[in-house]
C-alpha cells in the first residue's frame, strides 16, 4: 500500500541526501514535494500542513551532528515526523478482566469493511499473543449468513463460537453469552456488531445499547485503507458516539495509497493497533508506527522480520538446523522446509523488503527474474526429485537429472545451476558457522550464538538477482547465496 508513497518520498528525499550543506532554499524545494507526495496518496491536508511545518521548523533550526551528513540529518527529522504522525508507538489491548467476569472486545464498522473476518483474526491474536481463551460472539443479526461465517471462522481456527440466532436482538445474543462463556472458560469475548453502508441513528443507537450492556475493554473500529481522507469522517463519526480505543485498518495490502493510515492517527487522536495485510486469519499485524516509518522511507524492519522467523522457527529447531549445516548434513529436503517458511513470512521479495535499502534495489531489478519466481522454479526442481535424491543430492546422475528437468518443466542446466550453487551454499555456510558468524547475523543464519532462535538457516541457491542494480544474477555477495 505504501510504495507509492516510498517511491515519492525517496525521490524528494534524493536531493537532499548528497547535498554538503542544507539552506533554507534546498528545504524549501524538498518540503513543497514531500507535501505533494503525501496529498498525493491521500493524506488529509491538515495533517500535511501540520507535518511539513513541523519539518520545515526543525531542519531549519537543528544543528548538524558530527560524523552525519545534512541530508542524513534531515531525512531522520522526517522519519521522526512520519512517526509522530503515525503514532508514536505501539498501543497494546487492554483485556483485563473484572470481577471474574471476560473482558470484552466490541467490533465495530461499515458493512464490507472486513469485521467478521478482522474478529476471527483477532480471536487468533490473543491466544498466540495474550495465551487468553478468546470466543466469538456473531451479534450481526442483519447481514444474511453472517453468523454461519463467523461460525465457519471458528470452526476453522478451533475457537468457540456462541450459537447466536438471527431471531434474537443483539441485546438478547450479549445477555444469553455471559454463561456460556463461563461455561467455556472464556477469557476474553470477541464482540461482532452489525455494520451499514453509512453511518445512522438506527446503527449508533444499537452500538451505544450495546457498549452500556457490555462495558467493553476495547471498541475497536475496523476501517477499510481503501476508503482514503473518507476513513477520518467514518473514525470521527463512531468516536463521537462510542468513544473507540483503537482502529483495525484492513485491506493494507491491496493498491490504496497510505494516506489512511497517516492521516488517521493524526486527525482523530484514536491509535491505530492493527492492520490487516490479507484474507487469511493469521494475517493481522501489530501497528508499529516507527516499523512503518522505517519501511517507508527504506530503512528496513528488521525488528519485524525477526520476530516473524522466530514465530515460525522454535529455538530447538533452529538449533538443529544450524548443528545440520556446521556438519555439512543440510539436505535439498531441509532446504525445501525453508523455502516454505519463507513463504509463511511473505516470500523472499517481502522478506528482502524489510531490509535496509532493498526495497529500491529489488525495484531497480525489475527487468531481472524475481526472487519469488524463482523459488518457485527452484520448488518445483526439488518436488520432482525423490525423497532418496533429496536426503543426498550425490546420487543424481544424468538421467536422473533429465527426468527431474522434464517433471519440473524446466532444462537440464537448471537443475545443473541448483545443485551446483546447493554445494557451493552448503559449503560456504557451513564455514560460517564454524566461524561462529550464523549468515547475516542471525536473520538467514542458524540459532544459539551462530544466529540465535528463529533464525534461518540454509543458503539460498539458485541464481537470485545480485544486490548491485546490473549486477551478474547469482554472484559472489548477491542474492545468490545468502
Amino acid at each position: 500500500m505504501f510504495d507509492s508513497l516510498s517511491d515519492k518520498l525517496l525521490g524528494s528525499l534524493k536531493k537532499l541526501r548528497g547535498q554538503a550543506k542544507i539552506s533554507e532554499e534546498n528545504i524549501t524545494e524538498a518540503i513543497r514535494e514531500i507535501r505533494m507526495s503525501l496529498l498525493e496518496a491521500d493524506v488529509n491536508f491538515k495533517v500535511v500542513k501540520q507535518f511539513v511545518d513541523r519539518v520545515r521548523e526543525k531542519a531549519l533550526g537543528a544543528e548538524v551532528l558530527n560524523g552525519v551528513s545534512p541530508g542524513q540529518q534531515f531525512v531522520k527529522i522526517v522519519h521522526d515526523e512520519l512517526v509522530t504522525v503515525l503514532g508514536g508507538e505501539a498501543v497494546e489491548l487492554d483485556l483485563k478482566s473484572s470481577e471474574g467476569k471476560p473482558a470484552i472486545v466490541m467490533m465495530v464498522g461499515l458493512q464490507g469493511a472486513g469485521k467478521t473476518t478482522t474478529s476471527a483474526k483477532l480471536a487468533l491474536f490473543i491466544r498466540q499473543k495474550y495465551k487468553k481463551k478468546p470466543g466469538l460472539i456473531p451479534a450481526d443479526v442483519y447481514r444474511p449468513a453472517a453468523i454461519e461465517q463467523l461460525k465457519t471462522l471458528g470452526k476453522s481456527l478451533d475457537v468457540p463460537v456462541f450459537p447466536s440466532l438471527a431471531s434474537d436482538t443483539p441485546e438478547q445474543i450479549l445477555e444469553k453469552s455471559y454463561a456460556w462463556a463461563r461455561e467455556n472458560l472464556v477469557e476474553v469475548m470477541i464482540l461482532d456488531t452489525a455494520g451499514r453502508s453509512q453511518i445512522d441513528d438506527q446503527l449508533m443507537n444499537e452500538l451505544s445499547r450495546l457498549q452500556t450492556i457490555a462495558d467493553p475493554r476495547e471498541i475497536l473500529l475496523v476501517a477499510d485503507a481503501m476508503l482514503g481522507q473518507q476513513s477520518v469522517a467514518v473514525a470521527e463519526g463512531f468516536h463521537g458516539k462510542l468513544t473507540l480505543t483503537g482502529l483495525v485498518l484492513t485491506k493494507v495490502d491491496g493498491d490504496a495509497r497510505g494516506g489512511a493510515a497517516l492521516s488517521i492517527r493524526e486527525a482523530t487522536g484514536i491509535p491505530v493497533k492493527f492492520l490487516g495485510v490479507g484474507e487469511k486469519t493469521d494475517a493481522l499485524e501489530v501497528f508499529h508506527p516507527d516499523r512503518l516509518a522505517s519501511r517507508i522511507l527504506d530503512m528496513g524492519d528488521v525488528l519485524s522480520l525477526v520476530e516473524k522467523a522466530q514465530e515460525m522457527v522454535s529455538e530447538k529447531e533452529a538449533l538443529a538446523s544450524a548443528k545440520k549445516i556446521a556438519n555439512k548434513q543440510f539436505t535439498v529436503e531441509d532446504f525445501l522446509a525453508q523455502m516454505q517458511m519463507m513463504k509463511k513470512m511473505g516470500g523472499l521479495e517481502g522478506v528482502l523488503g524489510m531490509l535496509p535499502g532493498m526495497g529500491q534495489a529489488m525495484k531497480q531489478l525489475k527487468d531481472q527474474t524475481k526472487p519469488d519466481d524463482e523459488m518457485k522454479r527452484i520448488e518445483a526442481i526439488i518436488r520432482s526429485m525423490t525423497k532418496s535424491e533429496r536426503h543426498d543430492h550425490r546420487i543424481l546422475n544424468g538421467s536422473r537429472r533429465a527426468r527431474i528437468a522434464k517433471g519440473s518443466g524446466t532444462q537440464v542446466s537448471d537443475v545443473n545451476k541448483f545443485i551446483k550453487s546447493f554445494e557451493q551454499s552448503q559449503k560456504a555456510m557451513s564455514q560460517l558457522m564454524k566461524m561462529g558468524m550464523g549468515g547475516m547475523g542471525g536473520l538467514f543464519g542458524g540459532g544459539g550464538k551462530a544466529g540465535g532462535p528463529g533464525a534461518m538457516p540454509g543458503g539460498f541457491p539458485g541464481g537470485m538477482p545480485s544486490g548491485r542494480p546490473g549486477g551478474r544474477p547469482g554472484g559472489r555477495g548477491g542474492f545468490g547465496r545468502f
